[in-house]
């Protein structure tokens, strides 16, 4: 277990999680190069400093470890017909078999089992779909359905996805002249997202030179971004919240280099709010940090107890979202709220193409190694 302190303060209900956020504060587009983006840095206890990202290696020592998330955003955005007539949009949220997805529709209402869906660059000019998705049950978790892809040419449903999808961006982002590769990390490799881990969209090839070069390692997990990230908090008592199950890698070569960080007395700094969940999800449920592949549904909130990460890089998160609440579980909810009205006044940007925050608490400033007297 890490020597994170447990925040002093731990408020349960929702609205103690809300704040108010100038419109013109949400971030429409990512800044150019992404590395230019303001960081702010809470150094200690009491205290914080505004920067930019260029600036990390700085904030970092030798020896500490970079854990980043390499899952890459697919284009699970459809837009296409009902067959009985009238729009409809298809959110791919993550595929139960090669043909069968977890899918969000729109209109709802319209959108039952049973109903055919009908894609293709001509749909609407009665040219022959490409592609049709039959709906076969609701998803009563999610509020989703369970649809089955069945591509009309001689070609798989994932190159049909990528000809026909458009990358998902956050129902906030309106106004946004952004490229789909903004909406990537330069370190994105495997596609299953449907969301992007937004903490590293900071990151440049350049950067991670300049911090290789002072001895800062990385190592990665995938967590594959849906709707358990996004999904709002609608619970007055926010220990009722469940978290809907994402998908998850922890490879042994991570493990291995997380365990070694640890011995030499470095710090593991997690890169966002997807990467922390996976580590800390295989230690909720192995009972320790361990390669694993499967799924993870925890929620962390004020009160959790750190078993794995020493910090955190992470954007500004929409109120009473569960990414608030983790964030509240490594510093507690009053600074944090303390700090958003700081970046506010500063002029930070905030949700997904925003700034950032370091979050390197007082207890990770000396050398320790939590890990060490338990490992196997």
């Amino acid at each position: 277990m890490t020597d994170f302190p447990i925040a002093p303060e731990r408020d349960l209900q929702l609205s103690a999680y809300s704040y108010d956020l100038p419109m013109e504060r949400i971030a429409q587009n990512p800044v150019s190069p992404r590395d230019r983006s303001k960081l702010l840095i809470i150094d200690g206890p009491d205290t914080h400093q505004h920067r930019h990202f260029y600036d990390l290696a700085a904030w970092l020592r030798p020896g500490d470890l970079l854990v980043l998330n390499n899952t890459k955003v697919i284009p699970a955005r459809l837009f296409g017909q009902i067959s009985t007539g009238g729009a409809a949009e298809l959110l791919l949220i993550e595929p139960i078999d090669e043909i069968r997805w977890l899918a969000l529709v729109r209109p709802g209402r319209r959108i039952q089992p049973g109903a055919e869906l009908l894609f293709g660059e001509g749909v609407g000019d009665d040219e022959q779909p490409l592609l049709k998705a039959f709906v076969e049950d609701r998803d009563e978790p999610t509020g989703g359905r369970i649809v089955r892809l069945a591509p009309q040419l001689e070609t798989s449903v994932a190159e049909l996805i990528h000809r026909l999808g458009q990358v998902p961006v956050p129902p906030y982002i309106t106004q946004s002249s952004s490229l789909p590769e903004q909406y990537q990390t330069v370190f994105a490799q495997h596609e299953g997202a449907i969301a992007a881990p937004t903490a590293g969209l900071h990151f440049t090839q350049d950067l991670f030179t300049q911090l290789a070069n002072k001895g800062i390692d990385t190592a990665e997990v995938t967590l594959h971004v849906g709707i358990g990230t996004f999904r709002p908090v609608e619970v007055t008592d926010i220990e009722t919240h469940e978290m809907h199950q994402e998908r998850i890698e922890v490879p042994v070569e991570t493990v291995e280099k997380i365990w070694q960080t640890k011995a030499k007395g470095g710090r593991v700094i997690t890169v966002g709010t997807t990467s922390t969940r996976a580590l800390e999800g295989v230690a909720a449920i192995c009972g320790k940090l361990e390669p694993y592949t499967g799924k993870t549904d925890l929620f962390i909130y004020p009160g959790y107890q750190w078993q794995v990460i020493d910090g955190m890089i992470t954007n500004f998160h929409l109120p009473e979202s569960s990414l608030l609440m983790m964030v509240s579980a490594l510093i507690g909810r009053e600074r944090l709220m303390g700090i958003y009205r700081d970046a506010i006044a500063n002029n930070y940007r905030f949700y997904s193409f925003g700034d950032a925050m370091l979050i390197l608490p007082e207890s990770t400033i000396s050398e320790r190694s939590a890990l060490k007297s338990s490992r196997p």
